[in-house]
């Protein structure tokens, strides 16, 4: 993969965190996988998909630690073998946290010391449930010590969600209601990147970064679930360099 194909996050990371999030180019995959689709859960070609993990890690200075993502809020520490969970931490250095998406926010952390780091992937149900709250908890240190990166999610002119959706979100916090756009068809358009910097400012970070790309509309840069249906899937990453 030639560098010129992937987002390397511009967050103000110290030196010693390194970051990148893939985007559809720059793989072997073929049809609606095309091309660089990392994800093994989602009906690609095997091979394919091994192929293009084999180019993914050679960018890299281990294997990803892989997550079987289920929309919660669970947080596991990398590197504990396969895990149902929806972000992962590490304070080792060479251990690479990943999470796939494809119109899903995927959030990287890192502390401003550069001893941990960690990915998240938040929908709205993960975002409802605190995901990013929990991910920050599990670092260890206090959230006005935590820097954030949003990766490519869909856009709030995209995420057309029903009343239920905004009603969780308003249950929580008041102030989700400048989140969302009411349609004439009784739903809303949905803010993902303003809902995830609300949840995150609850829990004390209010370095973020990021936020500008949306998967939906970007079909030649990015996956998007529901623009496609079938679709591969983005990975974003983040580690501390080994010495």
């Amino acid at each position: 993969m030639k560098r010129a194909q992937w987002i390397v996050p511009d967050w103000q990371a110290p030196p010693n965190v390194r970051a990148l999030i893939t985007t559809r180019a720059g793989g072997v995959s073929t049809g609606p996988y095309a091309s660089m689709n990392p994800a093994g859960h989602v009906g690609d070609d095997p091979l394919a998909v091994a192929q293009n993990r084999a180019l993914l890690r050679a960018a890299l200075p281990s294997e990803p630690f892989w997550l079987k993502q289920v929309h919660g809020d669970i947080v596991a520490e990398a590197g504990s073998g396969p895990v149902e969970a929806d972000a992962c931490i590490t304070r080792a250095a060479g251990q690479v946290c990943a999470v796939l998406t494809a119109d899903c926010l995927p959030v990287l952390f890192c502390t401003v010391d550069g001893s941990v780091v960690g990915a998240a992937h938040a929908g709205w149900r993960g975002l409802c449930a605190g995901v990013l709250e929990r991910t920050v908890a599990a670092m260890g240190v206090p959230g006005n010590q935590v820097l954030a990166y949003f990766g490519p999610a869909i856009g709030p002119r995209a995420f057309e969600v029903g009343p239920e959706v905004r009603e969780a979100f308003m249950a929580l916090d008041d102030s989700a209601v400048a989140a969302f756009a009411p349609q004439a068809n009784g739903k809303y358009l949905a803010d993902l990147y303003l809902l995830a910097r609300q949840r995150l400012a609850r829990a004390g970070v209010t370095q973020v970064h990021g936020g500008g790309d949306c998967t939906y509309s970007d079909a030649e840069r990015f996956f998007s679930y529901r623009r496609d249906g079938a679709t591969g899937r983005m990975a974003a990453l983040v580690w501390i360099e080994p010495v």
